[in-house]
């Protein structure tokens, strides 16, 4: 074996990937920056260019990181509900949201194998607190939605918070990630609710729905870097 071959990471597909990986996280950040000066900068046609670049970007920086396919699954389905969420309709906007969903089941599905691998399951009490929050804002929020978005948008609350819940069997990054996601979508929820909003809503939606997507990386690729199978 030679010197160069010695040094990890310098050949293989491993190391090829790895070293690509920066430069697509580079772009995520990037991306990520362009897409909330534009809104706040009311710039609508830089948020539609950036915001379906977004999860992909992500997306390919965890599978270069070798990633489960669990999470980039997650974040593909994401990036489906982020293109149809850009229309103002109806219809889009459920469609959207079934792609959210199935992303969080794979969350779901990625966190109970976590639970299997010796991590900690995620604590009761923390799902407690989640079910109580849930409830009181689904008590107060209810009249004032559409009717049609009642209970469609209560079984994807339910799941984005069970979602939440267990993304800290992956750690202090995926928990955080998880209750920012649920946030971001609480954020949403009031608008179309024509809650009073903070300025710049959009902003903030998107602020916290980008952290969001970015801890749950983090905290899986942290968590996973340490035991995993290739491929998972």
């Amino acid at each position: 074996m030679t010197a160069t071959a010695a040094r990890p990471g310098s050949t293989g597909a491993g190391g090829r990937a790895e070293r690509f990986a920066r430069p697509v996280l580079l772009a995520f950040l990037l991306v990520a920056a362009a897409d909330l000066a534009g809104l706040l900068a009311g710039a609508e046609t830089v948020h539609l260019v950036a915001k379906p670049l977004l999860m992909p970007l992500l997306a390919g920086y965890a599978a270069l990181r070798g990633a489960p396919r669990l999470l980039v699954a997650a974040l593909l389905f994401g990036w489906g509900g982020d293109v149809f969420l850009l229309a103002d309709n109806d219809l889009a906007f459920l469609v959207g949201m079934g792609s959210f969903a199935v992303g969080h089941v794979c969350y779901l599905t990625l966190f109970g194998r976590g639970e299997g691998r010796g991590r900690a399951p995620a604590p009761l009490v923390t799902g407690a607190g989640y079910a109580v929050v849930l409830v009181v804002f689904l008590v107060l929020i209810w009249p004032d939605l559409p009717a049609d978005l009642r209970i469609p948008l209560t079984g994807y609350s339910l799941l984005l918070t069970a979602m939440a819940w267990r993304a800290g069997v992956f750690g202090p990054y995926a928990a955080a990630g998880g209750a920012l996601f649920l946030l971001s979508d609480a954020l949403i929820a009031t608008g179309i609710a024509e809650w009073p909003q903070a300025p710049a809503p959009d902003f903030w939606v998107m602020l916290t729905y980008i952290a969001a997507q970015a801890l749950l990386t983090l905290g899986v690729l942290t968590k996973h870097k340490t035991q995993h199978t290739p491929g998972e």
